[in-house]
């Protein structure tokens, strides 16, 4: 089974899928797990606390995968920043090939990653952004839809819309992200024009994913109206897992509240504790409207098979027959 594309080719693995960088999940057994599986697997580099962790981390995942996989490192501003430099050391010492970035322009990182040899793959929410980025240099695109977890943009644009005006500008390797979880996703997006998909709460509910039981099975039980925005009003949208907490600082904003006054209950230590405890409700968590298509709690190794054998059966079988019953219907007319 294989389904090749400008982004597996480019970025040196067997199949179209990507398990993008993810705060507190992205860790070595489930990067190690989907890159065995032959997808492209991201450590989250701030998940670890220190370069030095970082560093270890990387080697820990080696030790599982002789297979490519790389290190997400998102930049976002912060009155304390964590030390960028020094993750990006790491990066580069440690020989990693591929590299994804979100947050704020990557522009500055560019030059000491494309020395050392690393491809780097940049997340965008919105056309605009996408273009900058293929502008600056960068080697693909991961374009978020507004289905996706975690910062969707205030543009609202869903992934059926705004995936074939990416793939209009972008001459790169994109990828998709937002509401993908299974064959169908994958089929849809290369026919809206990506090279494959980037899936996070899909791959979050695995056997290798370090979160929590419980959790897992909250996503799984789950439907698509599951999450909540908020930061609304804050121009600083994040879509998380509906629950008692997120619902509460819903209600918060939308009655004039600022960040102050829901910054203890949006404290990402809380967050962290409901993947460590499996308490549901102890913070907030992201999670995308996927929910409403997980079912089940595979190895890495059988989604990807799975996602990929369908993929082949949709786009050789169904779709394909479309196509030969209407050339068939014509010609006995």
């Amino acid at each position: 089974m294989a389904i090749s594309t400008k982004f597996t080719e480019v970025f040196g693995v067997e199949h179209p899928i990507a398990q993008g960088g993810m705060q507190w999940v992205g860790r070595a057994e489930l990067v190690a797990a989907v890159a065995n599986a032959g997808g492209l697997g991201f450590i989250t580099a701030l998940t670890q606390p220190t370069p030095a962790d970082l560093a270890g981390e990387i080697a820990k995942t080696r030790d599982l995968t002789d297979k490519p996989f790389g290190v997400n490192l998102t930049i976002l501003p912060s009155i304390n920043p964590p030390p960028y430099d020094e993750y990006r050391k790491v990066i580069v010492d440690a020989g990693i090939k591929i590299v994804e970035t979100a947050g704020s322009n990557p522009g500055p990182h560019l030059p000491m990653f494309h020395d050392a040899g690393i491809k780097v793959l940049h997340k965008c929410t919105s056309m605009r952004h996408a273009v900058k980025a293929q502008s600056l240099g960068v080697d693909g695109i991961s374009i978020d839809g507004f289905e996706c977890a975690g910062h969707p943009g205030e543009d609202d644009v869903p992934g059926l819309v705004l995936i074939p005006a990416a793939a209009k500008e972008i001459e790169i390797p994109m990828i998709a992200s937002g509401g993908f979880g299974d064959a169908r996703g994958l089929v849809a997006a290369l026919a809206l024009g990506a090279d494959g998909i980037n899936m996070g709460t899909r791959f979050m509910c695995t056997v290798e994913s370090c979160i929590h039981q419980n959790v897992k099975e909250a996503i799984v039980a789950t439907d698509e109206r599951g999450t909540e925005l908020i930061f609304r009003s804050l121009r600083n949208t994040a879509r998380v897992a509906s629950n008692a907490v997120s619902r509460e600082v819903v209600e918060i904003l939308k009655g004039g509240g600022q960040f102050e006054d829901v910054k203890d209950l949006v404290a990402g230590v809380r967050g962290r504790k409901v993947f460590e405890n499996g308490d549901v409700d102890a913070g907030i968590w992201t999670a995308g409207t996927v929910m409403g298509l997980i079912h089940d709690i595979p190895t890495c190794d059988e989604l990807i098979s799975r996602i990929v054998g369908e993929a082949e059966d949709i786009i050789t079988g169904r779709l394909a027959g479309m196509v030969g019953a209407g050339e068939a219907e014509l010609a006995s007319v």
